[in-house]
């Protein structure tokens, strides 16, 4: 059983949180906190072995808690997610194989592309491909996306290189579901073309950030980084093809963080538990 807990901070909080999962019989296995002195937040993550009601356990914690207290009690395992992609393959790929490997930590219940190029793969792992590409009234092909995705309820919305600007009203419909890997390690190179700009102003790092998606462009709340090195020999096409490579690994390793409920988010900051 997994517990996930945000609140205030107060003295004695730990000590509460232990003796309620004592009187309910629960063993604790593994837990993590941290508390974020300058924001006064508290935040918890629990493994107990033991069996107890799930809604009479979320209560008591509730009762001995701070007012306004998030907690969770056994989060789903395997979550439910939509990707949306545009024409690159790589992290697509990345996420369709762990999927059929049951690696993931979620199921993949359909692909959105904004292109026709990924169809193929995706039917080739027998997932559900749906082409809605963007008009001229960009409003009007978000409705039909957000339509869609409704439709399947997901847990979280993933953007495997989507390379459209979503709107506030996009981002409302989802609110702190939609998880992004960009092509820097930001906030360098926020927006279009990073890499191009990295070679033009001739860095020797370049990396790859996943982070949820909020209103303002490449500015959410940070789930994962990861960067490695480049010279002077690399040219632009160089430094995109060592990105493809990072920007799997860093969306892999966020996507892992988040299915297994590490991660929590705290205004635009994130709280991670590796």
């Amino acid at each position: 059983m997994i517990i996930i807990i945000q609140c205030k901070d107060q003295v004695g909080l730990v000590a509460d949180i232990s003796r309620i999962l004592s009187e309910a019989k629960l063993n604790i296995i593994s837990m993590r906190e941290h508390v974020d002195k300058a924001e006064n937040r508290f935040f918890m993550r629990l493994e107990v072995d033991g069996t107890a009601d799930e809604l009479i356990l979320k209560e008591r914690m509730q009762q001995i808690l701070p007012e306004a207290a998030i907690v969770h009690v056994n989060p789903v395992p395997d979550k439910k997610i939509v990707v949306m992609v545009t024409k690159e393959y790589h992290c697509l790929a990345d996420i369709l194989i762990r999927n059929s490997f049951g690696t993931l930590g979620a199921n993949v219940l359909c692909v959105i592309g904004n292109h026709a190029v990924l169809a193929q793969i995706c039917k080739r792992f027998d997932i559900p491909f749906f082409l809605i590409p963007y008009h001229e009234d960009k409003e009007l092909s978000e409705r039909e996306i957000i339509n869609k995705i409704k439709l399947y309820e997901p847990d979280y919305v993933v953007l495997a290189k989507f390379m459209r600007i979503l709107s506030p009203e996009f981002v409302a419909n989802f609110r702190s579901k939609v998880i992004n890997i960009h092509h820097s390690f930001l906030p360098a190179f926020a927006g279009a073309s990073p890499y191009k700009q990295a070679f033009e102003r001739g860095v020797k790092l370049i990396g790859a950030t996943a982070h949820f998606v909020t209103d303002d462009l490449d500015e959410g709340p940070i789930i994962a980084q990861q960067i490695i090195p480049v010279n002077h020999s690399f040219t632009a096409a160089d430094m995109v093809k060592s990105g493809q490579e990072i920007e799997t690994a860093v969306l892999a390793k966020a996507l892992r963080l988040v299915f297994n409920d590490r991660v929590f988010v705290h205004k635009n900051k994130t709280v991670v538990f590796e």
